[in-house]
């Protein structure tokens, strides 16, 4: 019997409806509601938002090499960069969310199981101290890390807009 490899799109399915659900839960917000504090965080509703997006640059084109390279400045929009980037309004967010989900939906669509024990070295954007300080990670690693980043994010995100009278991720409930 052939063993039939199956795209890892296919397990992460999930992610494709988390990703609507992002983006149902920040196309409607206005610029005031993205600069509104998030409860208990040092940063605001928008920042969070663009700190998920670039965290997604960050990890599939950064470290594994992944998407056009138009996608490049979306990395720096995480508010811990060294570049300062001026705040996202709503519709840029949503672009960011659908440029980074066709990149990493992209990606999940050619790879198969064979590819999830590829081991990626800290990346020459680093400088030489931080590569010291950044351990080597694999492929399935990286996606259950960045999978897990929006899933925490997400959530701090819905609970700052539930504390605002706003929907969440899950919309009202």
């Amino acid at each position: 019997m052939t063993e039939q490899a199956l795209p890892l799109i296919t397990f992460y399915n999930g992610w494709k409806s988390y990703q609507r659900g992002l983006i149902e839960m920040i196309a409607p917000l206005t610029v005031e509601q993205l600069a509104a504090p998030a409860p208990g965080h040092q940063w605001t509703i928008g920042q969070i938002a663009q700190h998920m997006v670039g965290n997604r640059v960050w990890w599939f084109q950064v470290w594994m090499g992944e998407g056009n390279l138009d996608l490049a400045p979306i990395a720096h929009w995480d508010p811990s960069d060294k570049v300062e980037v001026a705040p996202r309004n709503a519709a840029e967010l949503v672009a960011g969310l659908e440029s980074t989900w066709n990149m990493i939906a992209d990606a999940l669509g050619r790879w198969t199981a064979a590819d999830l024990e590829q081991v990626f070295q800290p990346p020459s954007a680093l400088g030489e101290e931080e590569r010291a300080n950044w351990p080597s990670f694999s492929r399935q690693w990286i996606i259950w890390h960045t999978f897990e980043h929006e899933i925490h994010h997400g959530g701090e995100l819905s609970l700052a807009l539930g504390s605002y009278g706003l929907p969440g991720i899950y919309g009202d409930i």
